[in-house]
Parts: C-alpha cells; structure tokens; sequence
C-alpha cells in the first residue's frame, strides 16, 4: 500500500508561522504535522506501507528531505513532486500520477484524526468522514440503506448531509481514480474555478464504484493559530501517558510542571509555572514564567512571559507580560526595552 500526501499550500490562515516552514512541518506535541498524520495512517491500515509520496509547492531542498526522512522512518520509500499552481485537489493527486499504482490511502495533510478501526479493504474505497454541525463548508457524503455512499456533494448550500469529508481516502485500485482525473482535467471540468477530487468520486460512483465509510472519533484542525493551540492539547490528552518522563537533558528548577506537557531535549525552565496543555520544542529557555495552553516550538526564550492560547515560533525571543501572542520565528518582542 501507498500513502499520497497533498501538501503544496502556503498555509496562509497560520502565519506568521508558516513563512519559514510549510505548515505540515509545523510540530504539534515535539512532531510535525505530517509524520503523526501517516503514523495514524498507517497503524489504521494495518499493514506495511511501501511508499509515502509528498506533492509539495515551491519548498526547498531541506523540506524533501525531512519528509524522505519521515517516511523511511516508517520502512517506506519517500518520494517529492511538485505542485507549481494551485489547481484544486484533484489536480494535487495528478502531481503524483508516477505513484498512484495498486491500492493508495490519499491523505491532505492539514488535518489530524483519531480512530478506533482497522481499514476494511473489501469495497472500492474508504471516505473517512465526520458529523459536523455546518456542513455547507465542507464536502459531504449521502449513504442509503446499507450504508454506501450515494452521493458526493461540494459545499452544499441546502442541507444533504452532515457527514462531513476529512480529506482521507483509502482507493483499492488507483489507476481507476487516474483514469477521471485526467478525464475532467482534459475536459476542464471545475467547480469553484479549481479540479476537484469529489468531481471524480462521483464519476466513479456512477459506473459502479461503491464507497463505504471510515468514521473518526476526532477530526483537528491546524486551520490557524488557535485551531493549531487547540489541536496541540488534544494530542497532549491524548498522548499524556508516555509524554509524562522529560528527556534527561532537560533542566526544570524550582518550576511546576502541570501535565499534560511535552519538554523536548535541552530545554531549561526555571522559576516557572508550566501547563496544563504546553508544548516546549528542544532548546528553548523559559525564565520567571507562567504559561498554559499554548504552542513554543525549538531554541526560543520566554522571560517574564504570562502566556495562554499562545504559540511562538523558532528562534523568537518573548520578554513580557501579554496573555495571548502569536509570535513568528526568529521575531523579538520586548515589552521591557527601552530602545
């Protein structure tokens, strides 16, 4: 099986933390975005995975590497293409036509999951889906009897359904979803100006095709900055038991750590009130302190910080009293600073 990352979007809704790294490289709870979504993947699957395949935009060198890495950390082989123009989802997985052999889960990489199931590999494909209360921003499904889908519908603006696509699928045969994307890219058929991949779906539907459903128990956002907090909680609740020891390297002195937390390797915390909810990547220093419910990712300091809801990027310095901050990497804010 193969795993299909689309991942070429800037990421605009989380800046300023996505100018300097691609928002699925952002890490939540000490791991980027991208290596939780296909480690879920992957234990769902239940299987080995024999390639990962990122479609990524205008990213860099450094960036294919770190996600070659990411994917033979999980025995795959990892592979990069480039999306140049930003033509729609379907056109995303068309980048990545060369891998799309044999059975493939796609998977867009701005979202996290928690499920509690083994695919089941005997239908034509898996939409993974969630009930949602405002279901006109989404793609929604419709299901009959027996619970196959019968429709596929883009931002419906009257009610059909509140099961809500998450932007996972599984497919048993990805030639086949080839065959309509290149058919409604060759006949330029769009909706909202871009190729969509439930244009395709519903192609598929019609001639046969049946799609059963994959329901998650939690579907998180990293949207933008307060989606991003939220999500890193989640993952903190989720994961509180193993992320309970700190790395040996860390120095916590006359601090209180309340769980859940992640401390990365190397981080010093002194005079401190840390958590719930706080993840604080490898590297940084936080000083006379009080901080909850937020985001600091690598080799950032936080002196004198009052933080909640909060995320701070790599290699910023915060020295201040502000409640709630965004603040990018390499930025300073001094709210003590005479200059």
């Amino acid at each position: 099986m193969k795993i299909i990352v689309p991942m070429a979007g800037r990421g605009s809704r989380l800046r300023p933390h996505t100018l300097t790294v691609p928002k699925p490289l952002i890490p939540i709870a000490g791991k980027p975005i991208v290596q939780r979504l296909v480690e879920d993947i992957t234990k769902v699957a239940g299987e080995s995975i024999d390639e990962i395949a990122f479609i990524i935009g205008d990213f860099g060198d450094e960036v294919k590497e770190s996600l070659i890495k990411i994917a033979e950390s999980l025995g795959a082989k990892g592979s990069v293409y480039v999306q140049d123009e930003p033509l729609g989802t379907a056109h995303a997985i068309k980048c990545a036509e060369a891998s799309m052999k044999g059975d493939v889960v796609v998977a867009f990489a701005d979202t996290l999951f928690r499920a509690d199931f083994v695919l089941d590999k005997n239908s034509d494909g898996v939409i993974w889906v969630k009930k949602v209360e405002d279901p006109s921003a989404f793609g929604v499904v419709k299901l009959d009897e027996y619970g196959f889908i019968t429709d596929f519908v883009e931002k419906p603006k009257e009610f059909v359904s509140d099961l809500a696509i998450i932007g996972i699928y599984y497919f048993s045969n990805a030639e086949k979803l080839m065959e309509e994307i290149n058919f409604i890219m060759d006949n330029d058929i769009k909706f909202g100006g871009e190729y969509q991949l439930t244009t395709a779906l519903e192609n598929l539907r019609q001639k046969g095709a049946k799609f059963t459903l994959g329901k998650v128990d939690d579907w998180m956002d990293c949207g933008n900055k307060n989606a991003t907090v939220e999500t890193n909680s989640k993952i903190l609740e989720y994961e509180k038991e193993c992320m309970a020891q700190y790395p040996s390297s860390a120095k916590i002195e006359n601090s209180l750590i309340i769980q859940p937390c992640f401390i990365g390797e190397n981080v010093e915390i002194s005079n401190s009130k840390i958590g719930p909810n706080v993840s604080v990547g490898n590297g940084t220093k936080v000083i006379n302190s009080n901080i909850d419910n937020s985001l600091i990712q690598e080799k950032t300091i936080i002196d004198h910080g009052n933080l909640s809801n909060s995320m701070i990027g790599n290699s910023a310095q915060y020295f201040g009293v502000a409640r709630e901050i965004s603040l990018g990497d390499y930025s300073v804010l001094d709210f003590f600073s005479k200059d």
